[in-house]
């Protein structure tokens, strides 16, 4: 069990096994501050790893034992008739065991399986979201572009872990300005385009504190306390209008300094009678100047650009801050299940395919780059990035090809996926289950490595798992007709996963 503060992410690369070795808890890997030891520190032991090295000689299980053993876990399970699920071998892609793999199903949050895999293919796990800030037209405005970071914080209280800070910019915005005293704080979030919320999203989702309006410039995931929770949150009705409000306070102005124009993101709720499909930016008359199609540089700047002169006219850079990289965006995405983060990591794949950064613009990006992986992008007929939309639909099969796709090495911008995978018994969103002694899926605790999907009659759990001989497998549940209770549910959904994790079912 993992009961030292040491994670094994198990990859595989041509048929062997490689034990990549992070400090834990999850939380805190890569984004995070450098700390240099002082000469006083003495020097620490290498720590070795927790779990043992996969054989790539392990035994495989056999169809016919895997099906002997999971039609009875899985019609003991209590999830429904619509249980569809895919199991594959991880060294060599074979397909050892299906349920209807190919059947689309509504797949909840397994979904960011799907986000995390397309947007690291699109970006790289190196790429980071820049946030801008350029001359306004009259001496002393500027204007606040949003990239679609949303982990910007306001200082060093962030949500977010080495998120980029509104204050750094601020600073590097007044030293830019030279002389120029600020007077006025305009903001452009007009890089992300229709709806700010999902469709098929439930009418209690947009403001039921798990998700937001989905907007180009927010900070700390629109929460509005950066101190609040993982999961359910406060959330602002108009984010990108609270980070302009937060930056002009950091300018030392007052939020009148801020256009303070609706956003009008309350038309937009389920139940209003209009349906606004434009953009989202709170602010008009914002120059003409956005942060479209603007990349990242490759290192994190926070400083005003050195070429530019204090002087320069309407729409020259001021300053910009950088998002931690994308592979540790991705990370933080998955092991929470962060819906917000989700959306906005959906829209950079658009953005990179040259699609409107909206619900339907990502949409069809991800399934083009599922195509470009060479996955069938037919089982994906996705409308969010986040899994909050019952119109989703995926199969069991895609997500197991995905995850063997991901740990093969052919791709290697993808093995950021797994360090993002929630642990059993451990951290994110499984840290709470398998936990049990004497319950039947405790032998699950530290070898299931999964995304979860939850919305009220549907659940899912997707990811890896170690069998009791030592064969890594990928595996797909995805049950969307399920008569239980959330806690039922999650229980058999584990009770499934610790079924493999148990057997050697050959």
């Amino acid at each position: 069990m993992l009961t030292a503060a040491v994670a094994v992410v198990v990859l595989l690369a041509g048929g062997t096994s490689i034990a990549v070795l992070r400090p834990g808890p999850v939380a805190g890997w890569l984004g995070a501050a450098e700390v240099s030891p002082s000469p006083s520190m003495s020097a620490e032991p290498t720590p070795g790893p927790v779990l043992a090295g996969l054989a790539a000689d392990a035994p495989i299980p056999t169809t016919a034992g895997l099906t002997e053993t999971l039609d009875k876990a899985i019609n003991r399970s209590g999830l429904g008739d619509r249980v569809h699920v895919s199991v594959r071998d991880m060294t060599t892609g074979a397909v050892l065991y299906g349920r209807e793999p190919a059947a689309l199903t509504v797949p909840a949050s397994t979904t960011k399986l799907v986000t995390a895999a397309t947007v690291l293919a699109a970006v790289g796990p190196t790429h980071r979201i820049t946030t801008r800030v350029v001359a306004g037209a009259a001496p002393g405005e500027v204007v606040l572009i949003g990239g679609g970071d949303p982990t910007l914080s306001i200082d060093d209280t962030g949500f977010y872990p080495g998120a980029a800070r509104l204050d750094v910019l601020a600073a590097a915005t007044r030293s830019a300005l030279g002389d120029t005293t600020p007077t006025r704080v305009l903001i452009d979030s007009s890089l992300f385009s229709g709806p700010a919320f999902g469709p098929g999203w439930d009418d209690d989702i947009p403001t039921g504190g798990y998700a937001a309006a989905i907007t180009a410039l927010m900070v700390d995931g629109a929460r509005t306390d950066p101190a609040a929770a993982k999961g359910w949150a406060p959330r602002s009705a108009a984010p990108d209008l609270a980070a302009g409000r937060a930056f002009a306070r950091a300018l030392g102005l007052p939020a009148d300094a801020v256009d303070t124009t609706p956003a009008g993101y309350t038309d937009q709720l389920p139940g209003s009678p209009t349906q606004p499909v434009g953009g989202t930016d709170a602010v008009a008359s914002a120059p003409t100047t956005s942060a479209t199609g603007q990349p990242a540089t490759p290192h994190r700047s926070s400083g005003a650009n050195p070429d530019q002169p204090a002087d320069a006219g309407p729409g020259a850079e001021l300053a910009r801050i950088e998002s931690p990289p994308m592979a540790r965006l991705v990370e933080m995405m998955l092991a929470d299940s962060d819906n917000v983060l989700a959306e906005a990591l959906a829209r950079q794949v658009a953005i990179a395919r040259g699609e409107p950064a909206s619900f339907a613009g990502a949409a069809v990006a991800m399934d083009a780059v599922l195509a470009e992986l060479g996955l069938p992008a037919d089982q994906s007929d996705l409308y969010d990035g986040s899994g909050l939309s019952r119109s989703n639909r995926v199969t069991p099969g895609l997500l197991t090809e995905l995850t063997v796709l991901a740990g093969s090495g052919d791709r290697p911008a993808l093995t950021g996926l797994f360090s993002g995978l929630p642990v059993a018994a451990w951290s994110g969103t499984l840290q709470g289950r398998y936990q049990t002694a004497d319950a039947p899926q405790r032998v699950g605790a530290g070898v299931v490595r999964a995304k979860t999907g939850s919305l009220s009659g549907i659940n899912a759990l997707a990811g890896t798992v170690t069998t009791a001989d030592g064969r890594l497998l990928a595996f797909a549940v995805l049950a969307d007709e399920v008569p239980l209770l959330i806690d039922a549910a999650q229980a058999g959904l584990d009770r499934i996963a610790a079924t493999l994790a148990r057997c050697g079912c050959r």
